[in-house]
């Protein structure tokens, strides 16, 4: 008897956000990192082709996980209405809260990425492209805070003050891994303090001390 021609089964689309999610069930699932890009497509059923054409390697793969990160908070932040309006202490507390919820959904995956897997400072490279996002909107919001007094001072405050709050970010990292407070209360605390000392660094005093004590060392 004759019968109707079955359509093959569609493929699921692939796309870069797909075989993240894939990536990090994987490596929770197995509690390791895939040895290669072809035993991670074998496993999770995807052609090869599929993944380099998001990602060359594993590595970028990971790194490109965090930036996901970031731009999910971007993305969160600019759907509020009253977002625009913050100022710039209450823009960067924003960035923080709203960081530390997405890697509180992601959490098993974000300590194992940082500190389960033993691989030391290795995993601080994975944090390259987000810790290059994170300085360029903490410099937006100096800039933004007092452009006059940041225009003076622009080739110190730029890479000290950014990079400064980065180290910070990763010490409230840290503490957030560690953190065994209830909704990770005591973080939050650590969060307040640390954005109200990198948002009142330009108008301290000491600052322009320091700064004028780093210029006449420079030149002599």
């Amino acid at each position: 008897m004759a019968t109707a021609k079955k359509n093959p089964p569609k493929k699921e689309a692939i796309d870069d956000d797909k075989i993240i999610g894939l990536y990090m069930n994987d490596v929770l699932e197995n509690n390791a990192e895939p040895s290669n890009v072809y035993l991670f497509c074998k496993r999770n059923g995807i052609d090869e082709t599929q993944f380099y054409t998001f990602f060359n390697s594993l590595g970028a793969l990971r790194r490109q996980i965090w930036v996901k990160f970031f731009e999910n908070a971007e993305t969160i932040m600019a759907q509020s209405a009253d977002y625009q309006g913050y100022s710039e202490k209450d823009k960067l507390l924003t960035l923080y809260y709203t960081i530390f919820e997405i890697l509180t959904l992601n959490r098993t995956y974000v300590s194992w990425s940082l500190r389960d897997n033993k691989q030391g400072l290795r995993n601080l490279a994975d944090l390259r492209e987000f810790r290059d996002r994170f300085r360029d909107f903490v410099e937006e919001l100096l800039k933004n805070q007092n452009p006059e007094k940041f225009r003076k001072v622009r080739n110190i405050t730029e890479p000290v003050l950014s990079e400064g709050a980065w180290v910070q970010f990763l010490f409230i990292l840290k503490y957030w891994l560690d953190d065994d407070s209830n909704g990770f209360e005591k973080t939050d605390i650590i969060i307040e303090k640390s954005v109200n000392t990198v948002v009142s660094l330009l108008d301290t005093k000491p600052l322009e001390n320091l700064i004028d004590l780093g210029k006449f060392l420079w030149k002599n």
